[in-house]
């Protein structure tokens, strides 16, 4: 069993039945375990959505909190959650994790160009907008490529054990 699978399994047995219409989307990484769940969809538009969402954030804070904890010390990460009602989307927690890069002379006037033009304000927020850019147009391929490497976890850990 991944890890992932570990991680969302714990989280089913642990959240409340009554939050969620079905399995809430669960994304882990290095540092940090994101819970996003759908909410029951409302009519009323965009603002009936995001008032919807606020509401069940304000609601269930405590418990999120309360099993963010217990999920912090057994995964040693941090839990960020998030929900979605309708069209709408919302993370109300999550890390901004720094990353140590070395670029070369070429990379960094890309970084500039960016600031310069006025595309982000930093080389750190030009880097985070190419990141996401670059997510967007090879989400594809990304997604081929973590289904093969969570294809090797599950060979690995059938495996032999030494």
């Amino acid at each position: 069993m991944s890890e992932t699978q570990d991680i969302t399994g714990w989280l089913s047995g642990r959240l409340p039945e009554d939050w969620f219409t079905g399995e809430p989307e669960v994304t882990v990484d290095r540092d940090e375990i994101l819970v996003v769940g759908r909410l029951a969809a409302l009519e009323g538009g965009t603002e009936a959505e995001t008032g919807r969402i606020g509401r069940f954030r304000d609601e269930t804070r405590e418990r999120r909190m309360q099993i963010a904890r217990e999920a912090e010390q057994r995964y040693g990460r941090k839990v960020a959650w998030g929900a979605e009602c309708g069209e709408t989307r919302q993370v109300f927690t999550s890390l901004s994790v720094p990353v140590m890069t070395r670029l070369r002379q070429p990379e960094r006037r890309v970084l500039d160009t960016l600031v310069d033009a006025g595309v982000a304000r930093s080389r750190s927020d030009a880097l985070a907008w190419a990141v996401r850019l670059v997510g967007r147009h090879t989400e594809d391929w990304l997604g081929q490529l973590r289904e093969a490497m969570a294809d090797v976890e599950r060979v690995r850990a059938a495996g032999p054990g030494l």
